[in-house]
């Protein structure tokens, strides 16, 4: 049967986070791939007595349709949330949205033409790659350093460059590399922004899990014309299967989004946001944070004392303040992607850094998962790896 499909499906190659997706389930492979949340910190049985209630308290109403814009009092707990990061907004600044991976995408479908560019970070998500490749935009990966992007670099780009359309970074822990913008930073790509009349996409899934130094405002909070659009999550803090997310932005700007989201799901599912809002209501999510966070920072430690004591000295690293990632930087005559290959071979899998460049231009890096391993396997699964490493080093 032949087709026709539209041109933009030509540029379509598969995202590969399906790719990662498909080692979950597999229970002999001991994946450092995703960046999925540890299971057992999932609050089963506090959700299971609030969808109970859920249904008795509220049935028909979270049985039925809603706004597109999301269920009020919602909206109202993620605004409080979004004061105590020092971002003020009302109700009317938020929209609720099905995971950030879906705002990623409407604000692919916002701002980009076929060919307009998008800039990044080089590494950047490669979830927001692939979704703004959809809308046949064009990259340019702006290098990035222990406190940032270099912004001196992005304001070459932005003088020297036409159809830049929209700036996306993740300023905290960021995926891939797990480094985290300063707040001068953070105030400079403000002004930057200013001067060049360019919305900044502020992708923030992780950062309410710190576990040491100084907590740093999001560049929302530094937004002096209302350009920075907001990306927050519950996947990280509460569940993922819930696909509950929100778009903070300017009111104007969250009414265009409400008419990209009308037409493509009418709204998120509305007894789940009743039932993360009686979560907020009936427990303490700060305290399940912290919890989280502790967890975490364990499995953290046991992977970078793995990388120290295991790996070869050439192979460099990062160590996260936060978030779910450490970034591996191999010898140049590494290939990661060869690398996997044998590593699946020996039940360990991982991201090859490629997959987090737009343009493909590197390919000796590694982003490693610790937070849904637990120690014992991190452990002999970073054995695998440095056994590997060694191996490829010595050829």
């Amino acid at each position: 049967m032949d087709l026709k499909y539209a041109e933009r499906m030509k540029q379509i190659k598969g995202v590969e986070t399906r790719e990662i997706m498909r080692f979950m389930g597999k229970h002999d492979i001991i994946s450092f791939a995703g960046g999925l949340p540890a299971p057992e910190l999932f609050p089963i049985e506090e959700l299971k007595q609030i969808a109970v209630r859920v249904l008795e308290e509220h049935g028909p109403a979270a049985l039925q349709y809603m706004v597109t814009e999301g269920y009020l009092p919602l909206r109202e707990k993620i605004a409080q949330r979004m004061g105590k990061m020092g971002v003020t907004v009302s109700v009317d600044n938020i929209l609720i949205i099905n995971g950030a991976q879906q705002g990623i995408d409407f604000s692919g479908k916002l701002f980009l033409n076929p060919n307009d560019v998008v800039i990044c970070a080089k590494p950047s998500y490669l979830g927001a790659i692939a979704a703004f490749r959809t809308y046949q935009a064009q990259f340019v990966g702006i290098s990035i350093d222990n406190n940032g992007m270099k912004l001196d670099e992005l304001e070459n780009v932005l003088a020297t460059t036409s159809n830049v359309k929209l700036i996306y970074v993740t300023p905290d822990f960021q995926n891939p590399t797990g480094l985290t913008w300063s707040a001068k930073r953070r105030e400079k790509l403000i002004e930057i922004a200013n001067k060049y009349n360019l919305p900044i996409i502020e992708d923030n899934p992780y950062g309410e899990l710190r576990y040491e130094g100084e907590k740093i405002n999001p560049i929302k909070s530094y937004d002096t014309e209302g350009r920075v659009i907001f990306l927050g999550t519950f996947s990280k803090i509460l569940c993922p299967g819930f696909r509950i997310a929100w778009i903070c932005a300017d009111k104007d700007i969250i009414k265009k989004y409400v008419l990209i989201k009308e037409p493509a799901d009418i709204q998120c599912n509305s007894m789940t946001q009743r039932e993360v809002t009686l979560f907020l209501e009936e427990y303490n999510i700060d305290a399940h944070i912290e919890k989280i966070i502790k967890f975490y920072r364990q499995r953290r430690d046991v992977m970078v004392k793995m990388i120290k004591e295991e790996f070869p000295p050439e192979a460099k690293y990062s160590i996260p303040e936060g978030g779910l990632f450490i970034w591996v930087v191999l010898p140049e005559q590494v290939n990661a992607r060869t690398l996997l290959e044998k590593a699946q071979e020996q039940k360990v899998a991982f991201v090859p850094g490629g997959s987090f460049y737009p343009n493909k231009d590197q390919e000796n890096s590694m982003r490693l998962n610790f937070s849904n391993m637990p120690e014992e396997k991190i452990i002999e699964g970073m054995k695998r790896l440095a056994k590997l490493l060694h191996q490829e080093l010595k050829n």
